[in-house]
């Protein structure tokens, strides 16, 4: 099989796996969303929803986190680690999302990048979920298991992102990053994958260099 027919049939069995496609991380506003990436960093989803539970109570308002105290914020985000620098990210991105983009979450790569503690993978989650767009958001997930069916030999997020963009649908990438996401936490896991339950053996190279 060539890596475009391999990339749809993965995209075939995890639309089968799992026909409703969600973001792990909850939010009700789309700047919401931006600050639960930047604190999902060398964190789990679960303790980031844990934490904005009652973050986004206390903070209501983009606004709110602009004139947000710095070492209360701190406090508030300790739970998912690095809280210094994720607590300074997220006040400088609401202000800039106030005083340059009018407090609405820019629709570009480009504007994305210039917002604090914003990268391409940040970037793409918001453009697929908030806009609607293509986007190839390369989390662990995503690289440990495109990287096991062969679909690239990368492991930096921008390469593996690269590599996959002619593979994937656009149409399909957004909800295939999803998906991927919750296929690697139950089936594909890191140390000991369920390779004898998983509907990918016949195509992927993990599998199949494993069993020589």
């Amino acid at each position: 099989m060539t890596k475009e027919e391999i990339a749809l049939k993965a995209c075939e069995i995890l639309e089968e796996y799992y026909p409703e496609s969600v973001c792990a991380l909850r939010y009700s506003k789309p700047y919401e969303l931006l600050i639960a990436v930047r604190l999902s960093a060398q964190c789990t989803d679960a303790r980031v929803n844990i934490v904005t539970e009652t973050l986004f109570q206390k903070y209501p308002t983009l606004e709110s986190f602009a004139d947000a105290d710095l070492a209360e914020l701190e406090q508030d985000v300790k739970p998912c680690g690095f809280y210094r620098t994720k607590a300074k990210s997220i006040i400088e991105m609401a202000q800039r999302l106030i005083t340059v983009y009018d407090s609405r979450i820019p629709d570009t790569m480009e504007e994305l990048l210039t917002l604090s503690g914003v990268g391409r993978k940040t970037a793409n989650l918001i453009l697929g979920d908030i806009y609607g767009q293509p986007a190839i958001v390369t989390d662990t997930h995503f690289i440990r298991i495109t990287g096991r069916l062969g679909l690239t030999r990368h492991k930096e997020p921008e390469k593996v992102e690269r590599d996959l963009r002619p593979l994937i649908p656009p149409e399909r990438s957004s909800d295939f990053c999803h998906r991927i996401v919750q296929f690697g936490r139950d089936v594909c896991i890191a140390r000991r994958p369920k390779c004898d339950i998983c509907r990918m053996q016949e195509f992927c190279a993990y599998f199949r260099d494993a069993g020589k």
